[in-house]
């Protein structure tokens, strides 16, 4: 494990809380998803520049899509 996958892991898992948080208080699926999405990317990716794209698509992606 490298340092970066490591940062990226904290970096994303926190994001990732955070929506988290927010979708169960406002009730939104979005975020919700994409917050379980960034909490669980780094266990299961290994490739630093993969878990970069997927944290970062995953973390835009209640910006893009608003219902």
């Amino acid at each position: 494990m490298s340092t970066s996958i490591l940062l990226l892991g904290v970096l994303f898992g926190s994001m990732g809380f955070g929506y988290f948080l927010y979708a169960k208080k406002q009730r939104e699926p979005i975020p919700l998803v994409c917050g379980i999405v960034l909490l669980a990317c780094p266990y299961f990716i290994a490739n630093a520049w993969v878990l970069f794209a997927v944290g970062c698509i995953a973390a835009i992606i209640p910006w893009v899509i608003r219902l």
